[in-house]
Parts: C-alpha cells; structure tokens; sequence
C-alpha cells in the first residue's frame, strides 16, 4: 500500500483556462453596454437605478408616502383648532361666516353644519392637544422612514442607536426640516414681493420685459431654495453624514428635476379633477401620486450621489480560498517490483550455492 499527497490545481487550470479564451475571443456586448462605455452619464443614470432597485426604494417610498398622508388627519385637527380659536377670539367673523352658511345652504342643512362650528370653537383645546399628539407620531415615524431609506441608498450600515436617542435626533431633523422648508419659501417670497415693489416704484410694473425677469428671478430663486433643501436631505437625514462637496451636484439635479415634477403633477391634477368623480376625489388622489412620485425621485437623487465616482467603494479583492489537498491511497494484492526482484536474486543466489556444496560431496 503506498500513499501520496498532492495539491489539485485543476481548478485554477481551468480558470487561467477560461480567461485565456475570453480574451482571444471575447463576448459580445450589448447595446446598452456600449452606450453606457461611451456616455459615461447614461452609465451614471444606469447605476443609480441600479442601486435604488437594490436597495429597495420603491417600499420605503411606499412607507413614506403612507406618513406623509397620515399626518395629513392631525395637520388637520392642528388647523381646525387653529380656526376655533380665531373664531372665538373675533366674533364678527364667526358672525359672518354663520350669516354666509345660512344664506348659501339649504335649512336644514344649515341647521347641522353651525352647531358643528360651535362644537369644534369649544372643543379646540382638546383637538388642537390630540392633533399635536398625533402629528408628532405621524411625523417622527415619517422622518425615521426618510432617514431609514437615505442611509440605505447610500449603503450605510449605522448601529442601531438607543430608542430614545434615535426618537430625540429624528423630532430634531423633522423640526429642522421644517424650518427649512418655511425659511426658504419665505425667502423666496420675501425677494420676489421686494422685487415687485421695486418695479411699481421705478414704474416697470406694466412693461413685458420687467415682468418676464420678474418671473424668471422667482423660477432662479425656487430653484436656489429646493438646492438648498435637496443638499441638506441627501446630505444631512441620513444616519452617517455626507460631505456637502459630494452631495452639490445631486442637489441641483434634484432641485431642477423637482420643478419639473410640480409642473407636470400640476397638469395631471387638472385633468383628474374635470370629471366629477375626480372632483371628490381627485386632490387626494392628487395628493397620493404627488407624495410617492416625490419620494422616489428624493431616493433616486440620493441614489445618483451615492453612485458617483467619488463615492463609490470599491469591492475588495476576493481572497484566495485554501489549497485543496488529496490524499492518493494506492493498494496492490502482491509484493512490489522491487520485492520481487529481491526474492529473484535471494533465489537464485541460494540455488548456485546448493548446488555447488552438492557437487564438493
């Protein structure tokens, strides 16, 4: 029995193998490969589809949507009880807005809607408080969801922060979210009212070319605003920061393509609300298709920063398994060959010995 141990490179043989056949005769591509080696923003484009498919974008805009429209119901309770309170503070206009039911309305239904009106002016203590309650769950489950779905399209795996913490940063994010989405439409409308103002005072309020710049600084000043808000999102929601340089170009692709989005939603809207069905129901729907629409754009955008060359990692090189090592047992039912020449010559020897101590006798 002999034993021999050997290490099988048939493996690697059959990959060098390969790769030497690939690049004598290499595979043909595709269209859309060709294109994405030539256009180096198609090959951008594909990648950050790629990996807002991989990374689950659409769920977590479906999520986000649901919160969004959920803190839709104490927004509301927030606005009665807002309205409650002008109304009992000014009863002149409480008067006037009975006065305007009843002439407008049947009788009958006049009789419901202004005992509906004094119960909610009494009540607006309590459902401005029960508003206030649930818009603070809706929204700070609406910014987790956000914050989840950013850190995601930028692959980033945080530790998962203490309850108490995470809910503290998020109610800090939705409110610093809030106040930049407040300053920014009021900067814009700030500037654009001074600019007007402007106009009546040199006499330009009626000449065509001061009004057409008068509309485009409002378009550079939107713009300027949805930059700013897109650069602090995709950079600053996520979990782990991003560094602002890396995030600029994401921002101003989101920003332009988010006024593009409005202005398209806003044609879909009229269209939806001509029918009388959508009439009722067509600024919800409005509402639904808007909120997921941007909610997957904001997502692909982080995706596309995320996907840039400066931000993406590279995969590390794969490390070499382990040599494979057989052990060959080889059994043969007999003497080896050398053990068989030996017993030959110990025979042969042995005879001529014989046979000369026979021939002495």
């Amino acid at each position: 029995m002999a034993s021999t141990i050997a290490p099988v490179d048939r493996d690697a043989d059959e990959v060098r193998r390969r790769a030497a056949q690939q690049e004598k005769n290499p595979p043909k591509q595709s269209l859309i490969e060709r294109m994405r080696a030539r256009y180096e923003w198609l090959d951008h484009l594909v990648r950050a589809a790629t990996r807002y498919t991989e990374r689950h974008g659409d769920h977590y805009a479906a999520a986000i949507t649901f919160f969004s429209v959920l803190s839709m119901v104490p927004l509301l309770m927030i606005a009665f009880a807002i309205a409650g309170y002008v109304l009992f503070f000014n009863p002149a206009l409480l008067d006037e807005l009975r006065a305007a039911i009843t002439e407008n309305v049947p009788p009958s239904l006049a009789d419901t809607i202004n005992p509906i009106i004094d119960q909610a002016i009494s009540q607006r203590g309590a459902v401005g408080f029960v508003g206030l309650l649930a818009a603070l769950y809706s929204g700070i489950g609406w910014m987790s969801n956000l914050r989840e779905a950013l850190s995601e399209q930028w692959a980033q795996v945080p530790e998962e922060p203490p309850m108490l913490k995470r809910l503290l940063f998020d109610l800090l994010s939705l409110l610093g979210l809030g106040v930049a989405l407040v300053g920014s439409f009021a900067i814009t409308g700030l500037a654009s009212g001074f600019a007007a103002a402007l106009l009546e005072l040199l006499g330009l309020a009626e000449q065509g070319w001061a009004v057409f710049l008068l509309r485009l600084l409002g378009l550079v000043l939107g713009l300027v605003a949805n930059w700013l808000i897109f650069l602090w999102v995709i950079a600053r929601l996520p979990r782990k920061h991003a560094t602002l340089r890396s995030s600029a170009k994401a921002a101003l692709f989101g920003a332009v393509g988010f006024e593009v989005l409005k202005q398209v939603m806003t044609f879909y809207l009229a269209a939806v609300t001509t029918s009388p069905s959508g009439a009722v129901f067509g600024s919800l729907l409005g509402l639904l298709v808007f909120t997921f629409f941007a909610s997957r754009f904001i997502l692909f955008v982080t995706a596309w920063a995320a996907t840039a060359k400066e931000n993406e990692q590279e995969d590390p090189a794969p490390v070499p398994g382990p040599a494979v090592i057989r052990t060959e047992v080889a059994v043969r039912s007999g003497p080896t060959p050398t053990a068989t020449a030996a017993l030959l010559g110990t025979g042969l020897l042995a005879g001529v010995l014989g046979t000369r101590a026979f021939r002495r006798r």
